[in-house]
C-alpha cells in the first residue's frame, strides 16, 4: 500500500508503549462517553468560560455561570480531566491545550456536530450495514434508500451539520481549485458540475469567470435546492439546472460538449462500480479537449497523519448513514476506476485547501 510519508511513520510501524497502547484501548472502550461528556463541555459554555479565566475557575463557580447542578458540574469536570481537556491545580479548573483545540478549531467542531446530529444513533446499526451492504442507520430519519435523496427532508439541525461539514472541507479548497480551472492556457466557457448539491461552486465559479456557463447535475430535489440557494445572486443567470439520478446506468450524461467536467467530493458518494459506471458515462459525453477533473480528499496523499484519520473515520459515515457502499478512498482505488472507464490521468495536484487532491483526466488516447 503507497503512502504519503508522514502516514507511513505512523501506519506501518508500532509506535506505542504497552502502558499507551493500553489507555488507548480504553479510549476506544469510552468513546461514546468521551464523545458526549465533551460536547456537553462546549454546549454548556464550560470550555468557554475556562478559555475567558486566566486564573481558572472553582467548581462552584462554574456552577453558578452554567446553572448546573453541583452533581452535574462535578460529573462533568471530573470525567474532563480523564479526558484531558481540562487541567485543576489546587480548586480551579483550567484549559488544557486538547480543550483549547475542542473550543476553537474549525474542523473539529464541523466533524462533532456531523457525528452528533447525523451519525450518533444510526452508528448502532455499524453492524447490520457492513452485513448487508445498505445504510441501515438512515432508518432513525425515515424510510429512503440513501442520505442524498433524503436531504430536503431531514430535520433542520441535522441538514445544517451535514451542510456544515460537506461545506468547511470543500469550501477551503475552492479558491485553489478555481485558479487551476480557470488561469490556465485553455480557456473554460462551459463547466458541468456533476453532484453539484446546492451550487456554491458553481456560484463561485460563475463570480471568478464573467463568461463561463456551469450547468448542475444532481438530483431533482437537490436541483430545486439549488435554484433557492442561487436565486437572485449576481451569475446565477448562467447556472443551468440538470436533473438525474446517476445511480441509474441508464442515465447519460447531457448531451452537449463541455470544456470541464468537475467532481467535487462527488465520487466518494459511490461505491467503486458505480464509480465506474459514472466515469464511463462521463467518458462517453467527453471529445479530446474535454477533461474532468476530480476532486477528492484522499485518504493516503494526507501532509498530516490528523487528517488520515479523520478521512478513515468519515468512511464509517457513508457506510451507516449514506449509501452502505462507498468510502472515503485510496487513491489507487480511484485511479483503477479512472483506467477502467476509458480515461488516463494527466497531472496530480495535491494539497489544495484541506487535503484536497484534483485528478486532471482525458480520454485515453489509443
Amino acid at each position: 500500500m503507497k503512502l504519503f510519508p508522514a502516514l507511513e511513520k505512523e501506519y506501518t510501524h508500532e509506535t506505542l508503549s504497552a502502558a499507551e497502547a493500553q489507555h488507548l484501548a480504553q479510549e476506544i472502550a469510552f468513546a461514546p462517553v468521551v464523545f458526549q461528556v465533551s460536547r456537553l463541555m462546549l454546549k454548556f459554555g464550560i470550555l468557554q468560560y475556562l478559555s475567558d479565566a486566566s486564573k481558572g475557575l472553582t467548581q462552584e463557580e462554574i456552577m453558578q455561570k452554567t446553572a448546573l447542578s453541583r452533581y452535574a458540574a462535578q460529573v462533568l469536570l471530573e470525567a474532563s480531566l480523564s479526558i484531558g481537556t481540562v487541567k485543576v491545580s489546587g480548586q480551579r479548573y483550567t484549559l488544557s491545550k486538547t480543550g483549547w483545540f475542542l473550543l476553537n478549531d474549525p474542523m473539529v467542531r464541523a466533524n462533532m456536530n456531523f457525528n452528533h446530529d447525523v451519525n450518533y444513533l444510526g452508528l448502532f446499526s455499524l453492524e447490520e450495514s457492513l452485513r448487508n451492504g445498505k445504510p441501515e442507520g438512515l432508518k432513525v430519519f425515515g424510510k429512503w434508500a440513501t442520505i442524498y435523496e433524503a436531504l430536503s427532508s431531514l430535520p433542520e439541525e441535522v441538514q445544517k451539520s451535514w451542510f456544515g461539514f460537506d461545506h468547511y472541507y470543500s469550501d477551503a479548497s475552492f479558491d485553489a481549485a478555481l485558479k487551476l480551472v480557470f488561469d490556465g492556457e485553455r480557456k473554460v466557457k462551459s463547466l458541468l458540475d456533476v453532484g453539484g448539491n446546492t451550487g456554491r461552486w458553481a456560484m463561485k465559479c460563475v463570480e471568478y469567470d464573467a463568461d463561463v456557463e456551469v450547468t448542475v447535475m444532481d438530483l431533482p430535489q437537490q436541483i430545486e435546492l439549488m435554484k433557492k440557494a442561487t436565486e437572485g445572486k449576481p451569475g446565477a443567470e448562467r447556472i443551468q439546472g440538470y436533473g438525474a439520478n446517476l445511480l441509474d446506468e441508464n442515465t447519460a450524461f447531457p448531451a452537449r460538449k463541455f470544456d470541464i467536467i468537475w467532481m467535487s467530493q462527488f465520487l466518494d458518494c459511490f461505491s467503486e462500480e458505480q464509480v465506474t459506471s459514472i466515469l464511463r458515462r462521463a467518458a462517453q459525453a467527453m471529445d479530446e479537449n474535454t477533461r474532468l477533473l476530480i476532486m477528492e480528499t484522499f485518504w493516503d496523499r494526507q501532509q498530516f497523519e490528523t487528517a488520515a484519520y479523520c478521512l478513515t473515520l468519515t468512511s464509517v459515515y457513508f457506510t451507516a448513514m449514506a449509501n452502505g457502499n462507498s468510502k472515503m478512498y485510496h487513491s489507487d482505488d480511484m485511479l483503477r476506476c479512472v483506467e477502467a472507464a476509458g480515461l488516463e490521468v494527466e497531472t496530480i495536484h495535491d494539497g489544495l485547501g484541506m487535503g484536497h487532491s484534483i485528478l486532471v483526466c482525458r480520454k485515453q488516447t489509443l
